[in-house]
């Protein structure tokens, strides 16, 4: 049986790793502590904008220092509310569809992804997705401590956890499929059998095009 694996941030959803996490800023336990947290972010962004440019996994490690300090607790009270206020309104329209056709054709569906993993759960189950590879909080005596545990779900990272989770459950890579909307993510697709293209940015499209690669784009409306 083969495999799907769909990145998200920009190939199934039009948001990015930045809209979560701007969502659990404002909604800290008083205005004041939210008032806090958002200036200590915005202090950052500088940092955040190279890193981003630079290197996605430590761009993932410094914008999830903005989790420090919150309880677990409250990290999964506003899960629900978080998905359904970002993540779910920004879903592609074709997305499901796209999901729906791998599981169709008997693929595993998995979702791999530099987003936390208790938010990528509640994507997969709406979008019928099977599995999720995505990064996980550290959380000590309760609460986040800022960092993330290791590995770090990001740039070549992602095509090592691909190559993982074929081997365990008995995928061919040669018959699996991948779908990435960013150049930063081609270990991942050239891992596979079937890469795919998903609104490229212009580097990808460039080398989908070289390569011969099927380019799909997902439009926000249906």
């Amino acid at each position: 049986m083969p495999a799907s694996y769909f990145d998200v941030d920009g190939t199934l959803v039009r948001t990015n790793l930045v809209h979560p996490t701007l969502y659990y800023i404002l909604n800290q336990r008083t205005p004041f502590k939210s008032l806090v947290k958002l200036a200590k972010t915005a202090l950052r962004a500088p940092e955040l904008a190279l890193a981003e440019i630079q290197d996605r996994r430590i761009f993932n490690e410094q914008l999830f220092q903005a989790y420090e300090g919150m309880s677990h607790d409250r990290l999964m009270l506003l899960a629900d509310d978080a998905f359904d206020s970002v993540l779910k309104k920004a879903i592609y329209p074709a997305a499901r569809e796209l999901v729906a056709r791998c599981k169709s054709e008997g693929h595993e569906v998995v979702i791999v992804s530099g987003a936390l993993d208790f938010l990528m759960h509640r994507l997969a189950d709406y979008l019928g997705a099977d599995c999720v590879i995505a990064n996980r909080l550290e959380i000590k005596d309760g609460f986040a401590t800022g960092r993330l545990l290791r590995p770090v779900v990001a740039g070549p990272e992602k095509a090592r956890l691909i190559r993982e989770h074929a081997s365990k459950n008995g995928h061919d890579l040669n018959e699996c499929y991948a779908y990435s909307d960013s150049y930063s993510d081609v270990p991942m697709l050239s891992v596979v059998g079937h890469p795919a293209a998903v609104n490229p940015d212009g580097k990808l499209e460039r080398l989908a095009r070289t390569y011969g690669w099927p380019v799909l784009t997902l439009k926000k409306v249906s």
